[in-house]
């Protein structure tokens, strides 16, 4: 009974180390990497499409003129009516110098 004791002591006492000695490994594992770094998940970004102001990863999106578009057709209706706005201040602008003459 003494000898099954003893044994059961040994057994634990090694068991402890041994959880000890992966604990004090992982740490240094994690020391040696360092902290995540931001560009390391390359093509996770995510990015606001700017018709809709839907997030969605950068893989996804299409770009045109430093805007981002969740679709084609999102792209379309966003520059059409940027270009609208556009002929309108061309429009006010010139009336202004029509009516300040």
């Amino acid at each position: 009974m003494n000898l099954l004791l003893i044994r059961l002591i040994i057994f634990a006492v090694i068991f402890i180390a041994g959880l000890k000695l992966y604990g004090m490994y992982r740490e240094w594992k994690l020391d040696r990497e360092g902290p995540p770094q931001e560009g390391d998940d390359q093509g996770n970004r995510m990015v606001r499409c700017s018709w809709c102001q839907v997030h969605l990863p950068e893989d996804d999106a299409l770009r045109e003129r430093g805007d981002w578009f969740c679709s084609g057709d999102h792209r379309d209706k966003y520059l059409a009516e940027r270009k609208e706005e556009q002929k309108e201040e061309k429009q006010q602008e010139g009336n202004n110098d029509k009516g300040g003459d």
